[in-house]
């Protein structure tokens, strides 16, 4: 089974100290840094680009897990490739040739994950698992940070995690993003979840450390 990871999204640091942010979060235990990429086109705003994720990467070696949630990625991957990206994960609702993006994404030498919306079936992947390294489950409508869960993704996870045992494809991270707390990761890791994105939770803890580890379950 996969190791539990927490990897906090930057979308809720302060933006005129990230590298600061990614290097405090790594000292405070956090295993990867999310890194949400938005078009203002896929989802409703805009964040940052391929120019921060090469500034990021002369701050810290930490595994930047970036998120693109722009519409058809694949323009960019080689891009993110070279900036300094270890995980690039596209939308499946974004891309018109989702197993040719995945291709990209590992071609450039890169761990590809595909991410779904939430009111995307698991089954639209089933094809595409072959090239994955991980699943992202939205348990938010993407496009803004603060949101809170929608809890019936939990059900689509623990499908998704049953699916993956079923194919022998446990090595698969399953990954959520959206409203995730202290308070709620405990049930999400029993469904299923073996990386889990927290943004507000993370980095308006009075206690940066003790909030990473109680995500994680520690």
């Amino acid at each position: 089974m996969n190791k539990i990871k927490v990897s906090p999204s930057l979308l809720a640091s302060d933006f005129g100290r990230m590298g600061e942010e990614a290097r405090r979060i790594i000292a405070c235990g956090a295993d990867w840094i999310h890194c949400d990429v938005m078009d203002g086109d896929f989802v409703p705003n805009i964040s940052f680009g391929q120019p921060m994720i090469a500034a990021l990467r002369k701050y810290t070696d930490g595994f930047l897990d970036v998120h693109l949630m722009v519409r058809e990625p694949g323009r960019y991957v080689e891009e993110f490739a070279a900036a300094g990206a270890d995980m690039i994960t596209v939308h499946a609702e974004a891309c018109d040739h989702l197993h040719r993006t995945l291709q990209q994404i590992r071609a450039a030498g890169k761990k590809a994950g595909v991410a779904l919306n939430p009111a995307t079936d698991i089954n639209v992947i089933e094809y595409v698992l072959p090239l994955c390294d991980m699943v992202l489950c939205m348990s938010v409508n993407p496009g803004f940070g603060g949101q809170k869960l929608i809890p019936e993704v939990i059900e689509k996870i623990r499908r998704l995690s049953a699916r993956l045992r079923e194919l022998g494809r446990e090595d698969i991270d399953i990954q959520i993003d959206g409203g995730v707390t202290e308070e709620n990761a405990a049930e999400l890791r029993a469904a299923g979840v073996t990386c889990l994105v927290a943004g507000s939770s993370v980095f308006k803890a009075q206690d940066m450390a003790k909030a990473i580890a109680a995500i994680r379950g520690e």
